[in-house]
């Protein structure tokens, strides 16, 4: 199975949480692939992977600059995307807790709203807790990726 994992950021620390999933994370997947989101719209999610939507709040609460195209088309351009599993890896700071990690929330929104399916629960990372973003966001997708690759008809038991 491939991983793609899709960057939003205007800092570039969303792309370093990726390449540090990338580098950490290889032993669980094929492969992974980074992508910034620059250019992208929902064509993006015609391959047959397992998406991880890694991205920054910026102003207040909005996507990063380099994500709006990609974010904006799925909206404009909508399509059905049944076949996609997804996880969303959101990065904010809770000293703005009205807009706390909303760009990576906003993406979730916009998938499930066209048919995605999200695989967990949306992981937040707060700046202000003064954790490095690389180490936690890393541990979660190690998590994140033990969950998402069960085969789909293995059932729980508790």
């Amino acid at each position: 199975m491939k991983l793609k994992i899709l960057v939003g950021t205007m800092t570039s620390t969303a792309d370093y949480v990726a390449q540090a999933i990338q580098m950490d994370c290889a032993d669980l997947v094929d492969e992974i692939e980074i992508q910034l989101m620059d250019g992208l719209d929902g064509s993006v999610f015609d391959e047959d992977a397992l998406y991880l939507i890694c991205t920054s709040t910026y102003g207040s609460g909005d996507v990063p600059d380099n994500a709006r195209g990609l974010y904006e088309s799925l909206d404009s351009e909508p399509r059905y995307l049944g076949h996609v599993r997804y996880g969303v890896l959101a990065l904010g700071d809770r000293t703005y807790m009205q807009t706390f990690c909303f760009g990576g929330k906003k993406f979730d929104e916009r998938l499930q709203n066209l048919g995605a399916q999200r695989i967990g629960e949306v992981w937040c990372h707060d700046a202000s807790a003064g954790t490095m973003p690389e180490e936690e966001g890393t541990a979660w997708c190690r998590e994140w990726l033990q969950q998402a690759l069960k085969p789909a008809d293995a059932t729980e038991t508790v």
